[in-house]
């Protein structure tokens, strides 16, 4: 084999001895483009945004989010064990050529708009999973040979990232209709609407800094709201469509994924729907085989059973094997285009309004937006599902139920305010299945809700088994390259520990 590959090497040398004149020519592909545009980088740009992983790595952030548990073997996010951030820049390096390479002024402020919002995303998920990072002197590295920025604290770190937002918005408005967006299709009106409702998300996300005078969360809110375009329906959901062709697939389709066996349902999530008696249920999972044998029907709420997250391995592979368990709902599998994947929906928008209003934010009544979130929820599925036996169970979400389900909210909405906040965010947790990757932790961490069980004999976070971890380590490569500043931020921060379960400055 290794002379094989020697005389492989001798014969590569040697052509491109003999021929180097018509390499170019030889190796030039017709039909590829030979310069970037602002299209390209957009499109580009908008699907690292806004995909997510496939097969077992599309589930593994709904691990730690409780929404369903793994039966491969031990995986560190259910039983709440975490590592280093994996969070990377490189897919808005080049965001800038984006306006350089633009035909028209008007042009060139709509990508300047998407670049400010694509930076504006890429910060916030650093620090939302480290706290303290590079911002004001990250990614200079070409353009001022600055390879080891400084880590900002995070308060200037989000105090930037308003203000990025704030600047897309504006240039969005001056912009108009450009390509390379497979997502709006250019709308510079609904990028708005994305823009400022990721605007409210970031400022609820702020929560525990509403009397910060720098931050005017309240007042940036109010302003937001009233003046403002944001999310008006699910036509307005920032998620990708699937499509029946390979790549576009829905992340968890059964072609060429071998991980279907494994994932099963939670009781965080079945035994929710089943104590409101809420028939997304019937859309999220299958009934357990057992409950049937046993002469549950299908559209009954007692055939479907959780397991519970927190319990030992064994325990948990005795359950499967026992058969009384509810698997996920076959349209997860065998759907090729399955539901769109969502990183923002109305839904979600509704319930941070909600939140917001029950919080004093803002006037509106939260139980109307807490209403219109759950409808939105609903209806989505519903749009978003063949309505067939096998996807709903004959438990459909059709307009009739959806409208006397959602009328009967109002009268069970809670009048205490932490009780309120708490039924708030259980509903956003349950509209947002397999959904929005690690938006329901990071409501979690924030708040304590929902209330997911913690089990200290099976935990991995060794150091407080008592608890879900709250960030993520820094990437060992700092630490090795940039190891003067991440000390220094570590030291800043955390008493010099890089630690999972120190808490970062917005959690203060």
């Amino acid at each position: 084999m290794k002379k094989l590959f020697k005389y492989i090497l001798i014969g590569v040398t040697g052509f491109s001895v003999l021929s180097c004149s018509k390499f170019e020519e030889v190796n030039t592909n017709p039909e590829a483009t030979e310069k970037a545009t602002s299209a390209m980088i957009a499109t580009r740009i908008i699907l690292n945004l806004a995909n997510q992983s496939t097969q077992k790595s599309f589930m593994m952030p709904y691990l730690l989010n409780k929404n369903v548990i793994w039966t491969e073997f031990v995986e560190s996010y259910q039983y709440n064990g975490f590592g280093t951030s994996s969070v990377s820049m490189t897919a808005i390096n080049d965001a800038e050529n984006m306006v350089k390479f633009a035909a028209t002024e008007k042009l060139a402020k709509s990508y300047e708009g998407l670049k400010y919002f694509a930076r504006a995303i890429k910060f916030y998920e650093s620090t939302m999973d480290l706290g303290d990072i590079p911002y004001s002197e990250a990614l200079k590295g070409e353009s001022e040979k600055n390879y080891f920025p400084k880590y900002d604290t995070q308060k200037e770190v989000f105090l930037g990232i308003l203000n990025e937002l704030e600047l897309a918005d504006k240039a969005f408005s001056e912009g108009e209709k450009f390509s390379g967006d497979p997502i709006y299709a250019g709308d510079i009106n609904k990028w708005r609407k994305l823009v400022n409702s990721f605007s409210l998300n970031v400022l609820m996300q702020l929560s525990k800094k509403e009397s910060d005078p720098d931050l005017n969360v309240k007042g940036r809110f109010q302003t937001i709201l009233t003046s403002k375009p944001i999310f008006a329906s699910n036509a307005d959901n920032y998620e990708i469509k699937r499509s029946d062709k390979n790549g576009q697939q829905y992340p968890f389709y059964k072609v060429g994924n071998n991980f279907t066996i494994y994932p099963t349902m939670s009781t965080e999530i079945v035994d929710r729907l089943k104590d409101k008696q809420d028939r997304r249920l019937f859309y999220y999972g299958n009934p357990a085989a057992k409950k049937l044998s046993e002469g549950k029907t299908q559209s009954d709420f007692a055939a479907y059973v959780g397991i519970d997250h927190s319990q030992s391995f064994d325990v948990i592979t005795t359950i499967k094997n026992s058969g009384d368990y509810s698997k996920l709902n076959d349209r997860y599998m065998e759907i090729p285009t399955g539901e769109p994947t969502q990183q923002l929906s109305y839904a979600q928008v509704c319930f941070i309004i909600a939140e917001a209003a029950a919080r004093g934010w803002v006037s509106d009544p939260a139980v109307e937006w807490y209403k219109k979130g759950v409808e939105a929820s609903m209806k989505f599925i519903y749009a978003n599902t063949p309505n067939t036996t096998q996807f709903h169970h004959n438990m459909p979400l059709d307009d009739t139920y959806i409208s006397t389900y959602v009328a009967g909210l109002g009268t069970s909405f809670p009048t205490n305010l932490e009780a309120r906040i708490e039924e708030i965010l259980v509903q956003k947790y349950l509209a947002s299945f397999l959904q929005s990757e690690f938006a329901t932790y990071y409501d979690y961490r924030r708040t304590g809700y929902p209330k997911w069980k913690i089990n200290p004999a099976t935990s991995l976070n060794s150091e407080a088994p008592t608890k879900i971890p709250v960030r993520w380590k820094y990437p060992t490569v700092e630490f090795d390259y940039n190891t003067e500043n991440v000390d220094a931020a570590v030291q800043r921060q955390f008493n010099g520990v890089d630690d999972i379960n120190q808490l970062m400055w917005i959690l203060k």
